[in-house]
């Protein structure tokens, strides 16, 4: 099915708001029915002759409205649901779109092999080892061990949680006991989890930028959210005094998206914070420590706490993958007796067979042998990454590297508007086939970040190849110096 979609060359509007807004319309009235499959990027750019990466912004900003769904392998389809809060007639502004808050939540939505996508959520799933995981499913279920398939306990099956607890003392100097660890299908699920156990009316401080599902989700607990603001240390403990918080959520490994490596005064200063008055604690969300490249290992802060005031949150999405949805929290004994007096009616979200798979791959010396060989493939794009952005974005400042998936660059305005500037780099990298991701789409909604931080932009190079990573830098080079 083609599209006729008349083109106005002397339009303010972009080429790819006008495509947008067409297809948007015709899907509020009706003309484009849900269910109904929409013309491929290649083929409606051929027959508008426009470029494929215009089309493809207008398909994703009708995705991230809502409007459309992007079905890997398959293609664009009207949503049988779609927003009806929207007049047709109004103005819309393509352009917030250009630093979408909801990047990083809706990047795999759609997949187009000819782009490069910097993403820093994304990891390599091409070294998944998959006939090692093959083995030990085949394995449990010749031994038809009945009781993997048994509902089993809700916080987790003991047998993982010694192997998660013994895990977490070697490798991040946790003082933890198997039964101070709650395993969840995923973090969002443990976040949500924690209203029963630190209960209504919370306060919760963040940085900004920050973690925009976490605090999405704290919103959508009705917790108050407040912006914290960071120095090179990270977190400062007096605005979280100045807030009223009462809870602190915290990336002190490597802060998200910052790259911010919290250092060790900073971290008992927090502590002394959340000591300073009943009912305080710190959420410590631990979620790429694993990669360090750089120096040894940083102690986790809930090694740190004396007094029960750290909450610690990890999971297994960076280090193995996203589909293995086995989360889990340390809780403090004080909110381990509150979890167990408010929570012991919910089920377990967690397969037992995926928990017992899980289990035997760290147990058996398969999960450090494959943190290593992650490490070491991660590492290489780490260092090619900062070798070509030292050769080809010469003018660009690195920071956040030596840890974690992604590094962040950042360029001197030179007098221009940085939010603009920023805006306008990212649309001319996506009309190159390069994704990438822009710090101001990583900031609270509700407060933007001052002019005064400069265009900076987050550079995952996790699932990319080194021959990816080495040709999108070098259309970022090309594009960006001309613009």
């Amino acid at each position: 099915m083609d599209l006729n979609i008349t083109l106005k060359p002397d339009d303010p509007a972009h080429l790819y708001e006008q495509i947008y807004k067409n297809i948007r319309d015709r899907i509020i009235r009706g003309e484009l029915k849900g269910g109904e499959k929409l013309p491929s990027t290649r083929s409606l750019s051929s027959f508008l002759h426009v470029s494929r990466s215009t089309v493809t912004l207008a398909y994703e900003q009708l995705s991230l409205e809502g409007y459309i769904a992007m079905k890997k392998n398959s293609g664009a389809y009207v949503c049988r649901t779609i927003p009806t809060n929207i007049d047709i007639d109004r103005k819309d502004s393509i352009e917030e779109s250009t630093t979408p808050r909801k990047a990083a939540e809706t990047e795999e939505k759609y997949v187009d092999n000819d782009r490069i996508d910097f993403s820093p959520r994304k990891i390599d799933m091409t070294a998944f080892p998959y006939a090692t995981w093959r083995k030990i499913l085949r394995e449990l279920l010749v031994t038809q061990k009945a009781d993997i398939f048994y509902r089993g306990d809700p916080q987790g099956d003991l047998s993982l949680r010694e192997t998660i607890a013994r895990y977490l003392r070697l490798s991040r100097g946790l003082s933890c006991a198997p039964e101070q660890v709650v395993i969840g299908a995923g973090n969002d699920y443990l976040l949500m989890l924690l209203k029963y156990i630190l209960g209504d009316n919370r306060r919760v401080g963040m940085e900004n930028p920050t973690y925009l599902r976490a605090y999405d989700i704290f919103k959508a607990l009705e917790y108050e959210v407040e912006p914290v603001s960071m120095d090179e240390a990270g977190m400062q403990p007096d605005d979280l005094t100045a807030a009223s918080c009462d809870t602190a959520y915290v990336m002190p490994a490597h802060q998200y998206p910052t790259g911010i490596l919290m250092p060790y005064p900073r971290r008992l200063e927090l502590l002394q914070w959340a000591n300073e008055a009943p009912g305080r604690y710190l959420i410590e969300d631990d979620y790429d420590s694993e990669f360090k490249y750089l120096g040894k290992p940083v102690p986790a802060l809930q090694s740190l706490d004396r007094s029960g005031k750290v909450i610690y949150i990890g999971s297994f999405s960076k280090s193995i993958a996203p589909a293995i949805r086995i989360s889990f929290l340390i809780l403090p004994p004080d909110l381990l007796s509150v979890y167990r007096e408010n929570c012991s009616f919910l089920s377990g979200t967690c397969s037992r067979l995926d928990q017992s798979i899980l289990r035997e791959f760290i147990d058996g010396g398969y999960f450090e042998r494959h943190l290593l060989r992650m490490r070491k493939g991660y590492r290489a794009k780490h260092d090619l990454c900062l070798s070509l952005i030292a050769q080809k974005l010469p003018d660009f400042t690195v920071h956040g590297d030596g840890a974690g998936l992604h590094v962040v660059i950042s360029k001197d305005p030179e007098g221009r508007d940085p939010g603009q500037m920023e805006r306008e780099m990212t649309e001319l990298a996506l009309r190159a086939g390069v994704v990438v991701y822009p710090l101001r789409g990583q900031a609270m909604k509700e407060h933007p970040l001052s002019s005064s931080v400069p265009p900076t932009f987050l550079i995952g190079f996790a699932a990319l190849s080194e021959e990816e990573i080495g040709r999108g830098i070098g259309i970022l080079a090309g594009v960006w110096e001309k613009g």
